[in-house]
């Protein structure tokens, strides 16, 4: 069973976290429409990734509204 030989004073231990902070992403912004978008992502807003269309959004398929 391991056991710690002595114990790690609060100084040693925030000193070893003091890089584990999460850091903010750098978001770019869309060719296609402008919005603000993660890198190397699909677009949210438009469904565009490196200039063409890879995910079709809400507005351009056509729903039934009997079906619905």
């Amino acid at each position: 069973m391991a056991v710690p030989q002595n114990r790690v004073t609060k100084s040693k231990r925030n000193m070893r976290r003091a890089h584990d902070a999460l850091v903010a992403s750098n978001p770019a912004e869309c060719p296609n429409c402008g919005e603000l978008k993660r890198p190397h992502h699909v677009c949210g807003a438009c469904g565009h990734y490196d200039a063409r269309e890879v995910v079709a959004t809400a507005t351009a398929t056509d729903l039934d509204e009997d079906a619905a």
